[in-house]
């Protein structure tokens, strides 16, 4: 017969192996959980073809950006640069997935970078125009984003306000920590009518927290996900026009904003 303090020793190796075994198994369930949480929505095949460009508007991918810009600007230099467009995308939407959108905006002239956020999230990389802005400290910049990113390039516009020349919001809104009340900057807020995933009480809430000029335009018939090219997103309602006319319709309420809008020296 073993000793008895051989014995204890034993059992109290046997309740951490399997208490270690517990926690490896804890760990990886977590792990996988978090894989299934923060896996994006993914660019679709008209994300992806637009990702290549056009005779029209270029395409690089940079570290942190995504840049569209156009090709050539003969026929307009008669008329004053138009402003780039920063853009933030939504939570969990992987930022190719804004080209389609992206692509039309600079076939009207503007210069537009998508940002790469952290984890594909905004409220990480809430600062990262702030790259844009050092890079091109004369430039002129309006921001804006759908959805989450909206309202964490609101609160990056809140900080820079005399560095922008505007602030634009795809089914998002302003809130307390990104309030543009008192910044003087042209506001533009775009939804769609169809759009299940957003919140409209706190869309109307955020009316306190821009100037009382902001535009307030309706997508008739768009959803929460037409303003990218990702396929449906959870909650969202059903679009009653296809995706292409939701892109066009926003890039043509964009560039009838006034901060876009082609004007002549």
């Amino acid at each position: 017969m073993e000793p008895r303090s051989l014995s204890r020793a034993r059992a109290k190796r046997s309740v951490w192996r399997l208490a270690a075994s517990w926690m490896i198994l804890a760990l990886l369930g977590l792990a996988a959980a978090g894989f299934v949480y923060l896996r994006p929505y993914e660019a679709d095949e008209a994300a992806r073809s637009a990702m290549r460009g056009s005779s029209g508007v270029e395409v690089t991918e940079e570290a942190h950006w995504l840049r569209f810009q156009p090709r050539s600007t003969e026929g307009s230099a008669a008329a004053k640069p138009l402003p780039s467009v920063i853009f933030y995308p939504g939570g969990l939407v992987q930022p190719e997935s804004y080209a389609p959108l992206a692509s039309r905006l600079a076939g009207e002239g503007c210069t537009v970078y998508i940002a790469r956020m952290p984890l594909n999230l905004a409220v990480f990389g809430q600062d990262l125009a702030e790259e844009l802005l050092q890079r091109e400290p004369q430039g002129d910049f309006v921001i804006g984003g759908h959805s989450l990113g909206g309202s964490m390039a609101a609160r990056f516009a809140a900080a820079h306000p005399d560095r922008l020349r505007g602030v634009f919001f795809l089914a998002a809104y302003a809130d307390e920590g990104g309030s543009l009340r008192d910044t003087g900057l042209p506001v533009l807020s775009l939804a769609g009518t169809k759009d299940g995933v957003l919140n409209r009480e706190r869309m109307e809430a955020g009316r306190a927290h821009v100037p009382g000029s902001a535009a307030y335009l309706s997508i008739e018939g768009g959803n929460h996900a037409g303003f990218g090219s990702y396929g449906p997103q959870r909650g969202d309602g059903e679009a009653a026009i296809p995706p292409e006319e939701e892109w066009e319709r926003t890039v043509d309420a964009l560039k009838n904003w006034e901060p876009l809008r082609s004007q002549s020296p």
